[in-house]
């Protein structure tokens, strides 16, 4: 594929320059990376961020495929000696896949239909005679020749009939009448679901859905994706369609030329292309964009979650004793040093007996001071609180956090896992996982498949491909937009960086392995099957302490060296120098050092590293505890004001651990003060806030909290009895503000409590 064949189309459609458009889709076609682009070629796309040149991609990707798709077309036409110059001319003017499919519709090979019988039968003179529709002539007369009881044909009604089956499929097959109704579909269905019969009890999660029914252009994502997820499961029956009366006016119009004798006969053929044939083709097909727009808001919810996930705080390299918490088989403690290393593991008991707990304080207080430990992180799983509340009370004077540990298991379990500590236990494993991630979140987190992670919203019934590319460029953004640290990152961290796959990552941990630290940059092509391109896309991502070149601690491009020595021996000084000094920086005139290819916005980018050479971009870490008050459900009051921090944003609202082995949900709607439209623009995954718990319902596991500053707290059965819910209209249900606006919230509190 030409990439500048669809320069302008591109460009026009997403509000860019031509000559952005087109110098971004050459360097993508040469390989290079969309972080590598935004960071280190923003002379060439004229300084396009990644989300720009994401889309780019994205829509090459997509006109490629339409390309293909024409392609295969127009050669099957051909073979069958059915392509004129006309429909070839259509068919390359088409700008959709569907508009092609239109046009190919009348030419696809088909399975026996009744137009074919039909016409097997003779039939289509007589079609053709409808088709014209004269104003003269009776229907009966003309049919009346076709009578042929041998071929099937026992009267003149049934001669009609057979016309109509052909004029249907004519109809059916019409490209631009497929088009109107397509426009219809799209302002006008609606999106209807009922409950299959005898489901009723069975079914009781999908409940809300019973009997719905709203716009489907307004339809948001979670609902499209929990009506689809009861139909998968045979609870649920749904429909996309817009009212019968103006489908079938739509194709009335377009084909039905007079009232005439013959024209009423096109008009019962009308009738039935659109019940029995374009209706269900068209549904299919807003179906299939429904769930295509549902799993664009859903992977966008799954994106944004993953991001602030990973670009949570880290607490940096600090001597670590780590705890996995536990009951009955005890809590796995790990110390690790400021690198991550496993130093040593050991079990304490902190519920059993009074002798268990003197023994694990004891040991506890033992392994701090071998180990000189800094911090300690406790998992936020089973038993998270008890042992929390355990460790407090030694007054150890060191900082104690808890730590999200959704994934671990996963983790601990994986081959991944095995291959790090191939001596080691799960619960090790899983132990370690929990302090590592407090020290980097991102370093530890991309070990783990994201979908294991539990931030998403119904990502296992969204398109996996369309998930798994999404979630990829998402890791990729956010270790590039970090930087990656060459003598200490896992091989799986270094196989996010620009330009490397896991071959690569693989290859560049056993050369360190066998020849000792990388000393520079320049080492990187030391490594077999690592050449110039690799070098090139990943170079400025990779970082390395201590280096010889103090350069290659920043985020400054081995390409742009040059540059920077010129900057210092124009000041008389060193590059080293240079880094330190404030003052020295300041004297620099960046117009100097333009060029052909380093324009201004890389110098200022090089400025900025050069006053903090290879800055982490991730918020400074702050301490946070829970409510010593509360440890599980039962503990909770209506009223409390709690902190908590954010697990899981969704379109009906967040999720929030409050320290009680539970997550409570913030119903959009208790999100603020004002209306919210979109919860990710109040809170953020791992973001810390408070609370107010508004209702407790231990039978079911569910906690309802509200951000609101003055949230109603009457419990819900007076505010039943006193504001009955309206007995229809389910839309205005889902407008109530004390109902959870979402699909499954057994589901989603059940994921909630599992991850605990």
């Amino acid at each position: 594929m030409d990439p500048t064949e669809f320069v302008d189309r591109i460009a026009n459609e997403l509000n860019l320059r031509t000559d952005q458009v087109a110098a971004t889709a050459k360097l993508l076609v040469e390989g290079a990376t969309v972080p590598f682009i935004a960071r280190y070629r923003k002379e060439a796309t004229g300084t396009l961020d990644e989300v720009q040149i994401t889309a780019i991609r994205d829509r090459l990707d997509a006109l490629k495929e339409l390309t293909a798709r024409k392609s295969t077309v127009l050669q099957s036409l051909e073979e069958r000696s059915l392509l004129t110059a006309e429909l070839k001319a259509k068919i390359d003017a088409a700008e959709t896949l569907s508009t092609v499919e239109d046009l190919y519709l009348p030419y696809r090979p088909k399975r026996r239909t009744r137009a074919m019988i039909a016409r097997e039968r003779g039939l289509e003179p007589l079609a053709d005679w409808l088709w014209e529709q004269p104003m003269d002539g009776d229907p009966i007369h003309q049919a009346t020749p076709y009578i042929d009881p041998e071929k099937e044909v026992a009267d003149a009604e049934a001669a009609l009939a057979g016309a109509r089956d052909i004029v249907a499929e004519r109809i059916n097959d019409d490209a631009e009448v497929r088009a109107e109704l397509r426009n219809l579909f799209d302002k006008k269905a609606t999106l209807r679901s009922r409950v299959m019969m005898g489901k009723e009890t069975e079914g009781a999660k999908f409940r809300d859905y019973f009997d719905w029914s709203e716009p489907a252009a307004k339809a948001p994502s979670h609902r499209v994706l929990a009506i689809r997820r009861g139909e998968k499961e045979g609870v649920l029956l749904m429909r996309i369609t817009p009212p019968e009366e103006d489908g079938v006016a739509v194709v009335h119009h377009r084909f039905v030329k007079n009232q005439g004798p013959a024209g009423a006969q096109v008009a019962l053929a009308a009738k039935d292309a659109y019940k029995r044939l374009l209706e269900s083709a068209m549904e299919t097909e807003a179906r299939l964009k429904l769930k295509k727009q549902a799993d664009a808001d859903a992977i966008q919810v799954f994106v944004d979650n993953i991001r602030e996930l990973l670009l949570a705080a880290p607490l940096g390299g600090k001597r670590l004793l780590a705890i996995d918490p536990g009951f009955r088989t005890g809590c796995k403690v790990v110390c690790l040093d400021r690198q991550g290393a496993l130093v040593h593991n050991d079990l304490i008991y902190v519920q059993q007996s009074e002798r268990a707990a003197v023994e694990s304080a004891r040991k506890l207080q033992s392994l701090v001071e071998r180990f000189e430990i800094e911090a300690i992180a406790i998992g936020n799983g089973t038993a998270g609180r008890e042992t929390e509340a355990f460790v407090r009370s030694l007054n150890l004077k060191l900082p104690l956090l808890v730590v999200n540990e959704s994934g671990a298991s996963i983790y601990s379990a994986s081959d991944v896992a095995r291959e790090e500590f191939p001596d080691q236990d799960i619960t090790v494993r899983g132990a370690v996982s929990i302090g590592r991630r407090l020290m980097d979140p991102l370093a530890e987190l991309v070990k783990i498949d994201p979908k294991s992670i539990g931030v998403g919203q119904y990502q296992h019934d969204v398109d996996q491909n369309a998930l798994k590319r999404s979630l990829d460029d998402t890791v990729m953004s956010c270790v590039n937009l970090v930087g990656v640290e060459l003598n200490t990152a896992s091989k799986q961290l270094l196989s996010y960086v620009s330009g490397l796959n896991s071959a690569m990552a693989a290859g560049i941990v056993e050369h360190r392995n066998n020849q000792g630290p990388f000393t520079s940059r320049k080492d990187l092509l030391k490594v077999p099957r690592l050449g110039p391109k690799a070098f090139e896309q990943a170079a400025g991502f990779l970082r390395i302490h201590n280096a010889k070149n103090p350069l290659d601690t920043s985020a400054v491009h081995p390409e742009r060296y040059p540059v920077v020595t010129r900057m210092a021996e124009d000041l008389g000084t060193d590059v080293a120098s240079l880094m330190r000094d404030d003052q020295l920086r300041q004297k620099i005139q960046l117009e100097k050092y333009t060029s052909e290819e380093v324009g201004l916005p890389t110098l200022r980018d090089i400025l900025a590293e050069l006053e903090k050479p290879g800055r982490d971009p991730r918020q400074q870490f702050e301490l946070f505890e829970f409510d010593s008050r509360v440890e599980k459900p039962a503990d909770l009051e209506i009223g409390m004001k709690l902190p908590g921090i954010v697990t899981n944003v969704t379109a009906f609202g967040a999720f929030v651990d409050i320290g009680v082995h539970q997550d409570g949900l913030i119903h959009i709607s208790q999100l603020a003060d004002k209306f919210v439209k979109d919860p990710g623009e109040i809170v953020k995954v791992s973001q810390k806030i408070h609370v107010t718990v508004m209702e407790v319902d231990l039978d079911r596991n569910r906690i309802a909290l509200s951000m609101k500053s003055n949230p109603d707290l009457t419990p819900r059965s007076q505010r039943q009895k006193s504001e009955p819910r309206p007995q229809t209209k389910p839309r205005d249900r889902a407008k109530s503000p004390r109902r959870p606006d979402g699909p499954l919230q057994e589901d989603w509190f059940t994921q909630a409590m599992n991850r605990r």
